[in-house]
């Protein structure tokens, strides 16, 4: 019988699915470690947006997980390479430590993006972008997700920022990251495969698993992480797998 998880590359979630905080979830180095020697293609997405990727991948590194920089996709450089794309020079507002890798904010805006800066949110950083939405400048969102897990338990992400100034601006944002279509297929495209040929082990049923689905990529939805309770009986959104952890989630793909 053939195993309907079968794919010629497999998309990670990183927070919440190989690790949490600085810490490896249990079994999740040697997962990793079988599914690369099956020769799959793995690219990891992420929609952390207050670390750096190079500073991303040595913590990943210390943690025992083998990766290298170039299989790391990131929102916060999806935004960067989208707003080079397009010309534009905008409003960044982000967390202090990827200042450096995004660059430094326009003197004179023409759109606005939005990262996640935790503690570094202020209402003066927050109303300065709405007066500027309110002149039709366009909104560009790194994600909108509405909670992440941490060591010390869940904590707010900047999905209620970005609902936020769409809901006082009337002006709709675009996301980079997880779940814009363009986020997946830029991954495949780097990859060589299609859609089909790939599989996305996540553990958020919206962003991961529905972002995955919309974008014809079938999903591996695990119990860690943000998963709560309810999340494997949605009505709209059916994983095609839901596992305990990332290692049931490789024993599936190599079943």
């Amino acid at each position: 019988m053939s195993n309907p998880l079968a794919a010629r590359a497999v998309l990670i979630d990183l927070a919440g699915v190989l690790h949490t905080g600085d810490q490896a979830l249990p079994g999740a180095v040697a997962a990793l470690e079988r599914l690369r020697a099956s020769g799959r293609a793995l690219r990891f997405l992420t929609n952390t947006t207050r670390t750096p990727s190079a500073v991303l991948v040595r913590r990943l590194q210390a943690m025992g997980f083998a990766l290298a920089p170039d299989e790391l996709q990131t929102a916060a450089l999806a935004a960067r390479s989208l707003v080079r794309a397009r010309g534009l020079k905008p409003l960044w507002l982000v967390h202090p430590d990827i200042a450096d890798e995004i660059g430094p904010s326009a003197a004179e805006p023409d759109a606005v993006v939005l990262g996640d800066m935790g503690p570094h949110f202020t209402y003066d950083g927050l109303n300065r972008a709405f007066r500027l939405l309110m002149r039709s400048l366009p909104l560009l969102a790194m994600a909108r997700n509405r909670y992440f897990m941490e060591a010390d338990g869940l904590s707010l992400d900047m999905g209620a920022f970005v609902a936020g100034l769409e809901y006082s601006t009337g002006v709709t944002a675009e996301i980079t990251g997880k779940p814009s279509p363009a986020f997946f297929a830029a991954a495949l495209a780097e990859l060589g495969v299609g859609a089909a040929d790939a599989v996305l082990v996540g553990d958020d049923l919206v962003d991961d698993i529905g972002g995955a689905q919309a974008a014809g990529i079938r999903g591996v939805l695990v119990r860690t992480g943000k998963f709560r309770p309810g999340d494997d009986a949605h009505p709209d959104i059916r994983p095609a797998a839901v596992v305990d952890d990332f290692a049931a989630a490789v024993d599936a793909l190599l079943g």
